[in-house]
């Protein structure tokens, strides 16, 4: 089975893509649907109806399918070679990986609510929650990438530098389109 690992591993990969695709654009479309919901008649039901149909789209035929076959692919990776649970980046990673779980879950839970026409998030905050996955990606592509050779105190700082000029940039894009709806 060791002749097989790069084969396994690029296919974990290219679903770990996938599923962060699905991760980075379904908030985008939760945006939409909210900001849709507050449109006149029949903007709202025209806008509603397609959005909830490309949600629903992404979400079933991307998302979580990328999610299963990544994580199968990743368990297949870590029975052939088990060794590599003893390294202590590999704990911290799979803890990122037990967070992306819970980002993955609670997103689903936003998305019934949004199927079901109940709106419990302004534009702006599903805006913050939209940069939960990409806090997590660079957490677990530097683990893996770097995995000893920084200190972690830098990496733990590192992200939430990431984090607070994640939140700037959307407090300074809200003023811009608080000045400007088209921008």
């Amino acid at each position: 089975m060791q002749e097989y690992y790069n084969y396994i591993k690029a296919l974990h990969l290219i679903f770990v893509i996938t599923w962060f695709a699905g991760l980075f654009y379904i908030p985008r479309l939760f945006i939409y649907q909210i900001e849709a919901s507050q449109k006149p008649s029949p903007d709202k039901e025209i806008l509603g109806d397609q959005l909830k149909l490309m949600a629903k789209r992404l979400w079933f035929i991307i998302t979580w399918p990328s999610a299963v076959l990544a994580t199968l692919f990743a368990v297949w990776l870590l029975i052939l070679r088990p060794g590599i649970l003893h390294n202590g980046w590999m704990h911290v990673k799979l803890g990122f990986i037990v967070l992306l779980f819970i980002y993955h879950l609670k997103s689903h839970q936003i998305f019934k609510q949004l199927q079901a026409g109940i709106i419990k998030w302004t534009s702006n905050q599903m805006r913050i929650w939209n940069e939960g996955a990409t806090i997590i990606l660079f957490a677990v592509i530097f683990l893996v990438i770097v995995r000893d050779a920084v200190n972690w105190i830098y990496g733990v700082i590192g992200i939430l530098l990431l984090a607070i000029l994640l939140m700037l940039g959307i407090k300074f894009y809200k003023r811009v389109r608080d000045k400007n709806p088209n921008a």
